[in-house]
């Protein structure tokens, strides 16, 4: 069953009806929409189990359901995140049951007593990502790897943001590469954004890029995309999931520990870099694109509380 808040209205056409749904589903990001749809099956099927309607149930039951949520061991934010589907399911009833007040005080202790600090992943640092790149062999996968890490770093690109590139996305210049974003996690009216990505000395993104897109021939369309075992080259963009398995794979043969390590520690990675070597904030900002400082700040990993210390002058 596909989640979206639905137009009702008697009063219109049916083609009126299902023109106003089409916009009301793109309200939701495709990741949203597709999370919020496995969350409410998740409570479909357990009200089935104890034969409650699911669009009847009362926030008692509601309430029930996302405490055996905190009991199976999920986090609260993926927690928070079941009530939010729950929540949007419910827009059209007259009074949501999400929001009712019992509702509102269970969760509160469920953030209480789970925590609500995130869990967060390693960076990739520009010294890590070095070590990466010297494992991708000459094949045409390894092409392909070497510069989706180089890239995915210099451009502290998100995984999402990665697989969606296409050919009309790059323009190579003289000093490096115009990359435009057309959509992202924090430009969902997809107003695009557009960053630099220098030549570099040392990972030498934009040469990486150039000669991916050379020895796969890729002209046009998607720029990472899947390869066969057989070194078929698709049609189809990578998956974001993929990401994620390339960056382990990597940081693996490169000698480190790949259980802390994800699709997004190399968006991690360029803030920490650049934090560990002195960079301005606010340019840091313009590459990662984060409108709020102190967001831009939690991405800083590792030694990051000793930099720019106020006690190395007298402690």
């Amino acid at each position: 069953m596909l989640l979206t808040q639905r137009c009702s209205d008697p009063a219109l056409s049916e083609a009126d009806r299902e023109r106003i749904t089409s916009y009301l589903l793109a309200s939701l990001s495709p990741a949203t929409r597709a999370a919020y749809a496995t969350d409410w099956q998740s409570f479909t099927v357990w009200c089935a189990e104890r034969d409650i309607l699911a669009l009847q149930a009362a926030p008692a039951q509601i309430a029930s359901w996302l405490s055996s949520l905190a009991e199976a061991g999920r986090k609260a934010s993926g927690i928070a995140r079941a009530r939010a589907a729950l929540s949007h399911a419910f827009q059209g009833q007259e009074h949501n049951p999400v929001r009712a007040p019992g509702v509102e005080r269970v969760m509160a202790g469920i953030r209480r007593t789970l925590g609500t600090a995130p869990t967060r992943k390693q960076a990739a640092t520009a010294e890590i990502v070095r070590d990466m790149l010297a494992h991708c062999p000459s094949s045409l996968s390894g092409q392909r790897d070497q510069a989706l890490l180089a890239l995915g770093f210099a451009g502290a690109l998100r995984r999402s943001e990665l697989v969606a590139l296409t050919t009309d996305d790059l323009l190579f210049q003289e000093r490096g590469l115009l990359v435009t974003i057309r959509r992202s996690k924090t430009d969902q009216d997809g107003s695009g954004q557009v960053i630099g990505i220098p030549n570099g000395r040392r990972l030498r993104p934009v040469d990486a890029v150039r000669s991916w897109l050379a020895a796969s021939g890729i002209t046009q369309g998607p720029v990472f995309r899947s390869i066969t075992r057989h070194g078929h080259l698709s049609t189809q963009p990578l998956s974001d999931r993929s990401v994620a398995t390339i960056v382990k794979t990597y940081v693996q043969a490169a000698g480190y520990d790949a259980r802390g390590f994800s699709g997004h520690s190399l968006r991690a990675g360029f803030v920490t870099s650049g934090a560990q070597t002195g960079q301005d904030a606010l340019a840091l900002a313009r590459v990662t694109r984060h409108k709020n400082l102190s967001v831009l700040q939690t991405y800083v990993r590792d030694d990051a509380p000793f930099l720019n210390h106020p006690g190395e002058a007298f402690l």
